[in-house]
């Protein structure tokens, strides 16, 4: 799911850190009483089985580099201002890791200013940008040429689908839908209302679990969202307007409303009571982790996945990269010793028990040994998908986060009042475009 962050609240942080001076030091100034310590402080995002995986890298890296690190639980750092708060205190963390969307959000930070360029700490650490996937190396850098961003994994999105309720509707579990007409088809027939009009199940909900980022149908329509190249805001395009005109038939055929009291219920993804999981839902848009929970939680569920469907024009068997990010906010004390473990953190061998239980996907161009998904169908679709040349990271841009919330609230619009996409799109694109030009 993608965070939501008040931009107003970061754009003041930046505002108060560019005034207090943070944001025009010099990168090398500011680890020069460190340069030769091991010891920093790591912001790390997650909880549970990852928390445990991420502090058993941090001793395995102690102990054979005799470093200390200092490291945080710090649940939504990025998106709630803890961060850019600790950047104009003085006092931030030497290296933080994102999880997932707030790739996006630290392109943003980036191009504010708030984060140090990785150039010569890469370079002292021996990096060879080379050796990094293609579909990557356009987040590592911002508009100014250095690098700020050192992605460390990724996953994919897929359509999963259930094997018995297709095979009951009879649909072929052999032959997914690949476009958008075929997957309308498909979620017709996999759909029962009972008599007094409510659901008994629904074949597809556009708008839930991953389809519930702003930026995964436009992206499998074509959008483009942003000229780079021309540093303008493009949302008022036909693929955007297909996607969420698209979005709407769902709304008018099903009603947004009735969806809303069907899916209430439910769980989220880590539960068994997901509604792909209880057999309410035939198919749906989810992470490469997903197939993770449905071993947990759901493990008698007979499922395959698909590449996202796609229309005609748009990206055929792509999708949005969720990468997770390192970066190291401006005025870290020691950026040196933070890289050496980042660079340290996202080999293949030591991501290969995080990626043996997730299925994410490494950025390097050379496979380790130590990744075990051989032969395992969801892992093959989960490659077919990264090494599209379609899939990438939208939006990268310092408005990509405000992006994803006129993006939201346009979609809301949309399927539940059917306001018209064009007119929202255009008066998102022009205040977007206002914002981009003042930064």
């Amino acid at each position: 799911m993608k965070k939501i962050v008040s931009m107003s609240f970061i754009s003041f942080l930046v505002f108060i850190l560019v005034l207090s001076g943070c944001s025009s030091s010099d990168s090398s100034s500011s680890s020069t009483s460190n340069e030769n310590s091991k010891e920093f402080t790591y912001w790390y995002p997650w909880g549970g089985d990852s928390e445990k995986w991420d502090k058993d890298r941090i001793a395995a890296y102690e102990a054979e580099e005799g470093a200390k690190v200092n490291a945080v639980y710090v649940p939504d750092g990025i998106t709630n201002g803890k961060l850019l708060s600790a950047i104009s205190g003085g006092n931030p963390p030497d290296l933080v890791l994102g999880d997932g969307n707030d790739y996006q959000l630290a392109y943003s930070l980036a191009a504010q200013g708030a984060l140090e360029p990785l150039d010569d700490y890469l370079k002292e650490a021996g990096f060879d940008e080379n050796s990094v996937l293609d579909g990557f190396k356009d987040l590592m850098k911002s508009s100014d040429g250095k690098t700020y961003i050192l992605p460390q994994d990724s996953n994919v999105n897929l359509l999963y689908y259930n094997v018995d309720m297709f095979e009951a509707a009879g649909l072929d579990p052999d032959n997914p839908p690949k476009t958008i007409e075929e997957l309308d088809k498909a979620a017709e027939a996999l759909t029962k209302v009972k008599d007094d009009g409510s659901f008994e199940t629904l074949g597809f909900i556009p708008w839930i679990d991953a389809g519930e980022d702003p930026y995964t149908w436009p992206w499998a329509f074509g959008a483009t969202m942003y000229d780079t190249d021309a540093k303008k805001v493009t949302l008022n395009e036909q693929p955007m307007v297909e996607a969420f005109t698209w979005m709407d038939t769902y709304a008018k055929k099903y009603d947004p409303e009735k969806i809303k009291s069907f899916t209430s219920g439910f769980g989220g993804a880590f539960s068994p009571d997901h509604p792909f999981m209880k057999g309410k839902v035939a198919m749906t848009v989810n992470g490469n982790w997903f197939a993770n929970a449905l071993k947990i939680y759901s493990p008698d569920t007979k499922y395959k996945v698909a590449p996202i469907p796609s229309p005609p024009d748009g990206r055929k068997d792509s999708s949005v990269f969720g990468t997770n990010v390192f970066f190291v906010p401006k005025g870290a004390k020691n950026p040196q010793a933070a890289i050496n473990f980042a660079l340290y953190g996202n080999q293949d061998k030591v991501l290969a028990d995080n990626i043996n239980i997730w299925r994410s996907i490494s950025i390097w161009k050379e496979k380790s040994d130590a990744i075990k998904w051989d032969n395992d169908p969801v892992y093959e679709t989960v490659l077919k998908v990264a090494a599209s040349p379609d899939s990438g990271h939208p939006a990268l841009t310092s408005v990509a986060s405000e992006m994803g919330d006129e993006l939201t609230s346009i979609r809301d619009g949309v399927i539940y009042n059917h306001d018209d996409p064009a007119q929202l799109l255009q008066k998102a694109q022009d205040k977007l475009q206002e914002t981009l030009e003042k930064k």
